[in-house]
């Protein structure tokens, strides 16, 4: 039976986006996180498994630019929110994906995101902000999707990519960190599962 585990050389794909305050990821808040944990199937297709997400606190004296929130459309106060701080926010994401890990017999999550240099920094800075000691990503290696959908596709835009992938897209959806995860999701799944017709590989 094929083994994700043998996909990706003892990788576990872990699909991530955050919603963030700005773009440096050292001066800027962490405001949400998403995760899709991807799984194969007994025919070696990868599927959406399960999708974690958790809003995050601002860390003391982390800039927000207001532009930010107007295009997530995030109310920072509303106690609707219940987000927390983010070592806790941190543990609850990636107690999944280490359970995952044991299950796969995989050695690492490898962060896969639109644009991943710009997920994984946000994810590395509240890592070491935190001093959160079991984080199961690769620190540095991750698979970018703008990447992959310019070579499958031509597009490098999400909402163009997944849509040329055959999936649908709501605008007025995007911009959250759980809906923007599980169409890069979706869109890293269709297009591993595209490239095994392909090839056989």
């Amino acid at each position: 039976m094929p083994r994700i585990a043998d996909r990706f050389r003892g990788f576990l794909p872990v699909v991530v986006d955050v919603e963030t305050g700005g773009f440096n990821s050292r001066t800027d808040a962490l405001l949400e996180i998403a995760a899709s944990i991807i799984r194969m199937d007994d025919f070696g297709r990868l599927f959406i498994a399960e999708t974690i997400t958790r809003n995050v606190a601002p860390f003391e004296g982390a800039n927000i630019e207001p532009k930010s929130l107007e295009i997530t459309g995030i109310k920072i106060d509303s106690p609707l929110r219940m987000a927390l701080p983010e070592k806790e926010a941190l543990q609850q994401i990636c107690q999944p994906i280490r359970k995952e890990l044991r299950e796969t017999s995989c050695q690492r999550a490898i962060l896969v995101g639109h644009n991943s240099f710009f997920d994984l920094s946000f994810l590395n800075a509240a890592v070491e902000r935190s001093d959160f000691k079991r984080n199961p990503f690769h620190p540095f290696s991750s698979f970018d999707t703008a990447t992959l959908a310019g070579l499958a596709f031509g597009q490098t835009v999400l909402s163009r990519a997944v849509q040329a992938a055959g999936i649908d897209w709501n605008e007025s959806e995007a911009h959250s960190a759980v809906y923007d995860t599980e169409k890069t999701a979706a869109l890293f799944c269709a297009i591993v599962n595209r490239w095994k017709i392909l090839t056989g590989f």
